[in-house]
């Protein structure tokens, strides 16, 4: 890649300050695919006070013009999707038609929902009858540092950039250093779309640099991190200083509540969705609660389901999963797995070890464990690999209990053909989301949780509201 050693900062391609290469592996093979360069704090400082040059004029840009050079960046976007497809699938794993399918199609998903949702909006309007005169305005918080993940690029790419563009603010995007590439594709994007210098600047580099710097940083005014718990905890301990605002969209441990009269694909659809993306998107259905009348008949289904998923490189083409992102990535989900051996859960399918038909990259087997009981290392922790766990219920009351009995809160699932169950159930779930009976959320949906999975709203009027500021003032009229 052209760019891949460059930083994109004021409108151009511009080389680091001081060089710091970084290879980026293949996960299907485990060779360097790629080379980066890490910012430093020079860098950050740069592309910071670009951004703080271009807020002033893109803040006051009327909101037809955001509106439409969103929509040259939607089109800019769908000529580049092969290109982005295959930059999805070298740099974290995702196998070719997997990448094309559902990864690059999430960017233009979102896109095209913050497009529709900005026309629709209410960006200022009246208080009330009862306070003559006073407007209430939705206004650009300011400088925004978008800090994105691996897992789903172009998906928390676009969920944080849009928005931010509409709303009249400027950014810096550091995405994540193992999966580099699609943003250096998507700055190419933004390039071709022709946005003013300044408005979207991005420097890569890791957490502990780049990360850190843009979140403690002066002349930033919101962090939007998409992680890891553990890093949105530093993340908000480094923002406080500045008293900036911060959106978290953190880890999950979702629950799926299997009742007994759940429709007779429930089982293969919750299995087939806990490994999709090789189990790493952070509302997987990871937990499996299952009516205990129909629990053994599950536990066959859910192992089937394992045994059946072909695991496939990420240049293959077909169904199947991919390798995990990274060395680092396989090497925890071995362990963890390999603790749910040890601390008695029953191995129906899968296991620690690459699937035998492979002997390089990071391949995790997909695993299904069952009697997991709320004492066990698998039920709490987030694996993020393709491992689910199987556990009985025999009451509502039981179901409801385990499912919220978590730090976490993302997503939870109901399947049930009892729609006042479904409905009285999915009221007292404490995540931020509730999918049931295999139905999936709208465009423009709030994605997001409660508890340790986060504090921010991305996805619609919601998302875009998270980039703004609300003022009021008094004698408009």
């Amino acid at each position: 890649m052209q760019n891949s050693r460059h930083f994109y900062i004021d409108g151009r391609w511009v080389a680091p300050a001081v060089p710091n290469d970084l290879p980026v592996i293949d996960p299907s093979t485990e060779e360097v695919c790629a080379t980066i360069s890490l910012g430093g704090q020079a860098d950050t400082d740069a592309a910071v006070a670009a951004a703080r040059r271009a807020f002033p004029g893109w803040a006051a840009t009327p909101l037809a013009d955001r509106i439409a050079a969103l929509e040259r960046l939607l089109a800019a976007y769908l000529k580049r999707s092969e290109d982005m497809a295959q930059a999805i699938s070298a740099e974290m794993g995702a196998p070719i038609d997997w990448s094309r399918q559902q990864q690059v199609t999430s960017g233009d998903w979102h896109i095209e929902g913050f497009i529709a949702a900005a026309k629709e909006m209410e960006w200022d309007r009246p208080l009330g009858p009862h306070a003559p005169g006073e407007r209430i305005f939705h206004e650009p918080i300011g400088v925004c540092a978008l800090i994105t993940p691996w897992n789903w690029p172009m998906n928390q790419i676009a969920l944080k950039v849009a928005p931010a563009l509409v709303a009249g603010c400027t950014m810096v995007l550091k995405p994540s250093e193992v999966s580099p590439l699609s943003a250096l594709v998507f700055a190419e994007i933004v390039d071709a779309a022709g946005l003013p210098p300044g408005v979207f600047n991005l420097v890569n580099g890791d957490g502990p640099g780049v990360g850190s710097q843009l979140s403690a940083h002066p002349d930033v005014d919101m962090v939007s991190f998409t992680g890891s718990t553990r890093a949105g905890r530093l993340i908000s301990k480094a923002a406080a200083d500045t008293i900036k605002r911060v959106s978290l969209e953190l880890g999950g441990k979702g629950a799926n509540i299997i009742f007994a009269d759940a429709d007779d694909k429930a089982v293969k659809r919750g299995a087939t969705r806990c490994f999709n993306n090789s189990g790493q998107s952070c509302n997987a259905p990871t937990r499996m609660l299952v009516h205990r009348d129909r629990y053994e008949a599950a536990v066959e289904i859910a192992a089937k389901v394992a045994e059946d998923t072909p695991v496939i490189p990420a240049s293959q083409e077909g169904r199947g999963i991919g390798p995990v992102v990274s060395g680092v990535q396989f090497d925890k989900i071995q362990a963890l797995i390999q603790t749910g051996i040890d601390e008695g859960a029953r191995l129906v399918a899968g296991g620690t070890g690459r699937p035998g038909h492979l002997n390089r990259g990071y391949f995790v087997r997909p695993t299904v464990f069952a009697d997991v009981t709320p004492d066990m290392t698998i039920y709490r922790e987030e694996i993020f690999g393709p491992v689910l766990s199987i556990i009985p219920f025999d009451t509502e009351e039981d179901a409801v209990r385990m499912a919220n009995d978590t730090e976490y809160g993302l997503t939870n699932y109901i399947q049930t053909s009892d729609k006042d169950r479904l409905r009285r159930v999915a009221r007292q779930l404490r995540s931020g989301m509730v999918e049931c009976n295999g139905k999936g959320f709208g465009k423009g949906s709030p994605f997001g949780g409660m508890k340790q999975s986060g504090n921010g709203r991305e996805g619609g009027v919601w998302g875009i509201h998270e980039f703004l500021e609300v003022k009021a003032v008094s004698d408009w009229e």
